[in-house]
Formats: structure tokens, sequence, C-alpha cells
């Protein structure tokens, strides 16, 4: 039954409601080994409501926190979310269209020599995926060039998790030289490839807890591999260009000290639809334009619209 106050303010066609938010990154789904892999870069809020009734006296003015939803004669039956707007950072949606222009020509480095072009295709899917996440775990601190070498080298040799696994340590380590940390990407690639034989029938994992738990398997490229193999979007995978030029537009609500963190922030407030094109979008124009030391502000159209281009 209403309160007196409830039926008054139904009457004039609103009504206050307490608002409580919950929103975060999606966890990566469960795919099926047996699907071939897509291998391509490719895929809400629960609202709760109280109410509450005046009291006689009230000693403090409570704060609330309040929305206004439209009338019943206005929405349908049981349409009971409210919706706000979360905070978006200024000109986003014109910066990124100049990305997008500056990135027209799809001729940076990631385009033809990321972890969609590394495997081969005339594999098995169980095979290609492998490859996929092999030169994911290579790619770390490594130019995408040297990436590329190292997996012409390896698949030369014929590269399955069991040519990788009776392969010795020098051999491997010699192949894959020179990129970054190569003496300790030996040692995970081992490993991760023992765990894939024993717990995957030599797949690789079809979820991104799974994949993360891989010796050698950072948040990045878990998310990569479960859209590139899996085809799955799992999260945005955010590397150093991506951190570095998210926190150059002010793409966070404050500056933001990892990787870990700006994915952390993006996903907050980017639309989801946008999460599988971010990472390869950015990546390009951080090898192109948007450099770590001398950004090539003169010729980027976001000059005028980037907060960090005044103080490069």
């Amino acid at each position: 039954m209403c309160s007196p106050q409830e039926s008054s303010m139904n009457a004039v066609g609103v009504r206050m409601v307490t608002r409580s938010r919950s929103r975060g990154p999606a966890t990566g789904q469960q795919g099926s080994r047996e699907k071939p892999a897509p291998l391509r870069r490719e895929e809400a809020a629960a609202e709760g409501r109280k109410s509450y009734s005046p009291v006689k006296r009230q000693r403090k003015a409570q704060r609330l926190n309040v929305a206004y939803e439209a009338s019943e004669g206005e929405k349908g039956e049981g349409a009971e979310h409210l919706q706000s707007p979360a905070w978006e950072p200024q000109d986003w949606r014109q910066q990124l269209e100049n990305i997008r222009a500056m990135r027209s020509g799809k001729d940076a480095p990631v385009d033809q020599l990321g972890a969609e072009h590394c495997y081969d295709l005339s594999a098995p899917p169980k095979v290609r995926r492998y490859q996929v996440l092999l030169s994911l775990m290579l790619s770390s601190q490594t130019k995408d060039q040297v990436t590329a070498g190292a997996m012409q080298r390896l698949r030369a040799q014929g590269l399955t998790v069991d040519s990788i696994l009776q392969m010795d340590d020098s051999t491997l380590g010699t192949l894959i030289y020179p990129v970054g940390f190569w003496r300790n990407k030996v040692k995970y690639i081992k490993q991760t490839s023992a765990i894939l034989q024993q717990r995957y029938d030599g797949d690789i994992p079809a979820s991104l807890a799974e994949l993360v738990a891989l010796p050698g398997v950072g948040p990045k490229m878990a998310h990569l591999a479960m859209a590139v193999a899996w085809g799955t979007v799992s999260g945005i995978a955010v590397d150093t260009h991506v951190h570095r030029i998210v926190n150059r537009l002010r793409w966070t609500k404050k500056a933001t000290k990892s990787p870990e963190e700006t994915r952390r922030a993006l996903e907050e407030w980017l639309p989801r639809e946008l999460w599988s094109e971010i990472n390869g979008l950015l990546v390009g124009f951080g090898q192109q334009t948007c450099l770590p030391l001398r950004p090539r502000c003169q010729a980027c159209l976001n000059q005028a619209l980037c907060p960090a281009a005044h103080g490069l």
C-alpha cells in the first residue's frame, strides 16, 4: 500500500528513486574447442532501488542521489531501469574519428605483422590457435617486425606443441632471438606448451582466466588471444601504446600508472562495440604518429583536441 507521499508523487507523473549502479568489464566466455577459430578481432547494469518514508522528526537532513523516471503513462509496464549520463571524456568521439582517418591506410607494422598475421593459414585450427598464443608471448617488449621474424623461423621448423616440447632450449633460444627477454620466454614457452599438451590436448584454453594462468601470458595477451583465436571479445587489450595514448588524450578520469589500470578505466565508459577495434587502431597510431618520444603532433588531426599536445 502506497504512503501518502508516494501517491502524491505518482499523481504528477514522476517518481523519485535512489539508484545503485554496478558495471564492469565482461569476463571471458567459455568457447568450444571444436569450433574453427575465427581468428579475427570481433564480440547492463543492474538497477536497484529503495523507497523511503517521511519521519516525524529528522535531526539531520539525509543527502540522496536522485534521478527521475517517467510516469507510468510514458513508459512500458515493468520498465524499471534508470539511465543517467556516465562519465566520458570530452571530444572523444571526434578524436576517435580523427584517429580512424589517420589510420585508414592500414599501413602500420601491426597491420601486417600483428598476431592475426603470424600463424600458418594451412594448419589445423588447433595448431593455428597455438601459434597465435605463441606469437603473443613473443611480442611482449618486442617490435612487431622482430616477433614476425621469430615466428617465421619457428614455423619453418614445424610449429606445434609437440615440436616445441621436442626442441632443446638452446635451439629454441636461437630461433626466437632477439625478441625481448628471450631467455625467459624460452622457459615460459616450454612450460606453457607442456600444460597445453597435458590439460588441453594441445589446444589453448577458451577462457580468459585459464589463459592468464599460463606461464608468461598476461592480460593483454589473453584478451588478444580470446579475440584472434576464439573470436570472443573478453575485454580491451591494452599495451604500452594504448596506455600512452589513452593518458595523452585524457580518456580516463585520472592518470593511470599501468596498462592494466588503463584497461579497467577504459572499460568503465568506452562502448563495448568499440572494444575489439581500439587496440589495433591505437597501436598503429602509436607506431606512426603518437610516438613515445617526439610525437608528430604537427601531423596529427587531433592537435587542437589533444590535452597533451601543447605540453609535449
